[in-house]
This record gives C-alpha cells, sequence and structure tokens, in this order.
C-alpha cells in the first residue's frame, strides 16, 4: 500500500463498478479510509442491490485496508447526508468526496418522456450536489476538505442524451460554484470528464480514438485528494483523462463582442453587426456528427 493519501478518509459514489470501483481501490491503497456508496442499480437505473458495494469493501479489507460501504440513494438529500454521517460516525472525519454515481436513459428530445429525464438528472447532477451539500458542511468546519464531480464530454451536447449531457453541464457549474464559495474555507473543488471502457462506454456507436481504463481515471483522482493538489493550487477546474492523456478544459470566457452605436439595437442592425464582428464558435459536435453522416453511408463505423 501507498500513502498519497495517508490518514485520510474519502467516500465515493458508484463505488460498486466501473470508475467509482477503481477511485475506491486506489484510493484504499493509497492509504485512505473509504465509504463505499453504491445503490447497486442496473445501467437503466432499477434493480438496487447492495451487494456490489460490499463486494468492494472485501476487496479493500483483503488488501489490508479499511472500508464501509453504504448503499443508500444519492438522489435524496437523505442519502447524500447518510454517506457523510457514515464517514464521520466510522472514521471521525471526511476529506474528500468523489461523485460518480450515474445512470444512462438515451432518447432523441423530441421522444423523451419526463420519466426519462428526470431520473437521470437526479442521480448524476441531484446526485452530486446531496453530496457535496452534507460534505461541504463538514469541510467547511475543518477548514479542509476535496470535493470532485464527474462529468463527460457529453456537457458539449449529445444527440441522443439530452438528459445526461443537460446533467454533466450542471455538474461542472456546480464544481465552479463550490470552488468558489469554499475557496476561503479550504476547500477545493474539480470535475473530471473520463474517457474510460465502462459499463456506459460500452454502447457508444462510434470508434473512440482516446479511451484508457477506469485505473487510469483512479490515478488522477487520487492526485486530486492528495495535499498536492491542494498545494499546487488545484481548485474549479474540469480535466479530461483517456488513457495517457490529460487536459484541462477552458473556463468559460466571451470571445468576441459588438457595442450599438447611438440609437440601440434594431433587428437589422444586429443581423448587420453579429455576422461581421461577433460570428459563432464551431461546435465540435458538430463535425463529429458529419463524420458519423459519412462514415454511415459508407457503411462504416465512425472514427471520432
Amino acid at each position: 500500500m501507498g500513502n498519497f493519501l495517508a490518514g485520510r478518509v474519502v467516500a465515493v459514489t458508484g463505488a460498486g463498478r466501473g470508475i467509482g470501483r477503481a477511485v475506491a481501490l486506489a484510493a484504499a491503497a493509497e492509504g485512505a479510509k473509504v465509504i463505499v456508496n453504491d445503490y447497486g442499480v442496473s445501467i437503466g437505473g432499477g434493480e438496487p442491490s447492495s451487494e456490489v458495494a460490499a463486494a468492494v469493501v472485501k476487496e479493500i479489507e483483503a488488501a489490508g485496508g479499511s472500508a464501509t460501504a453504504v448503499a443508500d440513494d444519492v438522489s435524496t438529500m437523505a442519502g447524500g447526508q447518510r454517506i457523510v454521517d457514515t464517514a464521520l460516525a466510522r472514521y471521525g472525519r471526511l476529506d474528500g468526496v468523489v461523485c460518480v454515481a450515474g445512470i444512462l436513459r438515451e432518447r432523441m428530445l423530441f421522444n423523451m418522456s419526463e420519466e426519462e429525464w428526470d431520473p437521470v438528472v437526479a442521480t448524476h447532477l441531484k446526485g452530486t450536489f446531496t453530496v457535496f451539500r452534507a460534505a461541504a458542511a463538514v469541510m467547511r468546519r475543518q477548514k479542509s476538505g476535496t470535493l470532485i464531480g464527474f462529468t463527460s464530454g457529453n456537457h458539449q451536447g449529445s444527440v441522443a442524451q439530452a438528459n445526461y449531457a443537460s446533467a454533466k453541464g450542471g455538474i461542472i457549474s456546480l464544481v465552479r460554484s463550490a470552488a468558489l464559495g469554499l475557496h476561503k474555507y479550504g476547500v477545493t473543488a474539480n470535475a473530471v470528464a473520463p474517457v474510460a471502457r465502462t459499463r456506459m462506454s460500452a454502447n457508444v456507436p462510434m470508434e473512440l480514438k482516446e479511451i484508457g481504463e477506469p485505473e487510469d481515471v483512479a490515478a488522477f483522482v487520487v492526485y486530486l485528494l492528495s495535499e498536492r493538489a491542494r498545494a499546487d493550487g488545484v481548485t474549479g477546474q474540469v480535466y479530461t483523462v483517456a488513457g495517457p492523456k490529460i487536459a484541462v478544459w477552458a473556463q468559460p470566457r466571451e470571445l468576441r463582442s459588438v457595442y450599438a452605436d447611438e440609437g440601440g439595437w434594431t433587428p437589422e442592425r444586429v443581423a448587420e453587426a453579429v455576422p461581421r464582428s461577433v460570428g459563432v464558435d464551431p461546435m465540435p459536435m458538430l463535425a463529429q456528427l458529419e463524420e458519423m453522416a459519412r462514415a454511415a453511408a459508407a457503411k462504416e463505423r465512425p472514427n471520432v
């Protein structure tokens, strides 16, 4: 076992499988005591079971670490609070939370039902909020701690996952808000957009040029949880981890602007000024759609 996180207590949601499991195992291997949360649902959000969380705890304990299973639903305030309360009751403190839990319900926007929208947003976005909210109260008192949310490159938009993309975009704004609001208390907040082979990525209808394993993501998360990352001033950031690649996303900012002359804007003046002076910022995802259309016409698997 290592000591990168020696003496720290970390809670990981969605830790029964995939990236969450890899994060829990990596944190424990680096000396952290781990709260392993997983509601145990299928990828579509049904069939809850606590067995997967308990199985990861056994793995950690077999390797000489310390862990506790919590099978609560993070989409409820009570569930998020119980994860934090369990850490305090079992280990007396909480130094980091990593919110990986998520489900998918794919549907084109014009066909998506409320029943397909609500659970996805509730699990990803609200599920991050419930844990962040409970953990932030503890970390504020401790004057230390790390919040990590999981987003996706799909926060740029998605053809058939408007619910998922919206939730992932919301997580980025939540992370940035947490970084701003908790900075003076010594608490950091960051987001990770992983590209790794998991249950969710198995159904991606294209060949990904850059993809790795859950363990690649876990190594980066351990760094974010560490004192090294805090000392490096890492907060309010969004990182992609795709196998050997680590990349940081730009902060939102205005690109170009134009101001109205005396008399203000009219539709005609807008139509003249905007194309000439402001223009557009091209969507990378549109280029991917064009490649997918080309590949479909050629009966090939798209490579993006």
